[in-house]
């Protein structure tokens, strides 16, 4: 069946779509949406089972999640955008480099990497995304996923950011993320993709992020023909959410610069 996503359109400007992490939903955006709708359309969908979005019935696959943001750029009227994603949300912008490259204008890609999953992780993933399924509860996140995603700092000093993450991983719906976990264990390497990139290309990284490295960061960066790397300071793996000024910053500089050149 074909999954029409739910999604938050905001401001005006060089259209801004922004991919969420697992397990989260567009909501993570929140402080992008405040921050960028003043300069730019920030469009934040809910990716396939997540937020407002229905699961559908395909297989598991981080391409039927690419396949379903090129149909809500002709659904919205979206010729091309810059296309940013963390963790999961750059596993399917990268996805959608590879299929739908023509509505690419510029890549941000956050905390993720292009590699397959090592058969430990993926391992790790069917579990998890079997005890979802069998439990029907979230709990597995919140014990195994949730202490990854923010980094040391935030820990520390931000008990609101920290609550409001648990309360996003908590209301994701088990059965979504039991789809989703399957659909990162399958998939393939991204550098191919990466290293035919036509467009600019920004990759950040938390310098406190548990779940993908600055290693792993600059690999990346270095397979594509057109990319800068930022590591971004006090921040883990949600750095948008951790560090939203430094992020929104960032972004903000990049997107300008290539309205500035795409005109």
């Amino acid at each position: 069946m074909t999954v029409q996503l739910y999604a938050r359109d905001v401001g005006t400007g060089t259209p801004l779509v922004l991919l969420h992490a697992f397990p989260l939903s567009s909501a993570m955006w929140l402080g992008q949406r405040e921050g960028l709708a003043n300069r730019f359309r920030v469009i934040t969908p809910d990716l396939r089972g997540f937020g407002g979005s229905v699961l559908g019935d395909d297989e598991p696959s981080i391409d039927a999640m690419a396949d379903d943001v090129a149909r809500m750029f002709r659904r919205l009227g979206v010729r091309r955008a810059v296309v940013g994603g963390l963790s999961m949300g750059g596993y399917v912008a990268m996805a959608l480099c590879r299929r739908h490259p023509d509505l690419v204008l510029g890549l941000v890609l956050a905390a993720t990497r292009a590699a397959a999953d090592a058969e430990p992780v993926r391992e790790n993933r069917l579990r998890q995304a079997g005890r979802l399924e069998s439990d029907g509860t979230t709990q597995v996140l919140v014990d195994e996923v949730l202490p990854g995603l923010l980094g040391p700092t935030t820990l520390r000093r931000r008990a609101l950011v920290y609550g409001r993450v648990r309360g996003l991983v908590q209301s994701t719906p088990p059965r979504a993320a039991a789809w989703a976990q399957r659909a990162m264990a399958g998939r393939a390497e991204a550098f191919d993709t990466l290293r035919g990139l036509r467009v600019p290309a920004l990759v950040m990284i938390g310098d406190e992020d548990a779940l993908a490295t600055e290693d792993e960061a600059r690999a990346m960066s270095d397979a594509l023909p057109n990319a800068e790397l930022l590591v971004m300071p006090r921040a883990g793996h949600l750095c948008a959410v951790e560090q939203p000024d430094l992020f929104n910053q960032a972004v903000a500089e990049f997107t300008a610069a290539l309205a500035r050149t795409s005109r």
